[in-house]
């Protein structure tokens, strides 16, 4: 690892050391909640690519820097309200990343390569892009897909399983599947696929 990645890293996980929500992890310990993700990130793109790209482990790192300055609430209610959220959410990544890749000497091409991967440009096309991609899906199905099925219906978690499937690649669905899910989930991600 370069001490330019090391510092940019390290500025990522400032940022979102200062999130004022906490969750704890799998080993009864609490961190900042965006800190905690963007760590996961890093932990399943290392689990996922044998060796990712400068660019792609400052993408992964960088998803959801200061996510909780932008509140869902803020946008209306409803499917263009989310859209139009996320859109803004990922255009302040990007910035925010670019920021703090400046501030330790990066190029402006690798600024603008690693803007491009947090909006998630040219998925299905681009191959870190969709590594990307696959690896945020990842990420929900390890840590966050437990939690979200305590609070929805069957239906929608058949839903977000699907949705979430649809956007990964076979190396991603391939991953997944070794994923040690809980009982109950494994019966619906089952359900969902037609397994």
């Amino acid at each position: 690892m370069t001490e330019t990645l090391q510092q940019a890293l390290a500025g990522f996980d400032a940022a979102n050391a200062l999130d004022p929500h906490h969750e704890v992890d799998e080993h009864g310990q609490m961190h900042p909640k965006e800190l905690l993700y963007a760590r996961r990130m890093t932990d399943e793109l290392e689990r996922f690519i044998d060796a990712p790209s400068e660019h792609l482990q400052l993408a992964a790192r960088a998803q959801h820097i200061e996510r909780w300055t932008s509140a869902r609430t803020d946008y209306p209610e409803g499917r263009t309200g989310y859209k139009q959220w996320r859109a803004e959410l990922g255009l302040y990544h990007a910035k925010r990343a670019g920021e703090i890749m400046a501030a330790v000497g990066y190029s402006e091409d690798d600024i603008k390569r690693v803007q491009y991967l947090v909006q998630k440009r040219q998925l299905k096309r681009d191959p870190e892009t969709q590594a990307l991609e696959d690896v945020i899906c990842l990420v929900f199905l390890r840590h966050y897909i437990d939690e979200f099925a305590a609070k929805h219906e069957e239906d929608k978690i058949i839903d977000i399983i699907q949705k979430t499937w649809k956007k990964m690649s076979e190396n991603g669905h391939a991953a997944a599947l070794k994923i040690p899910f809980s009982e109950k989930t494994a019966k619906i991600l089952k359900k969902s696929l037609n397994f």
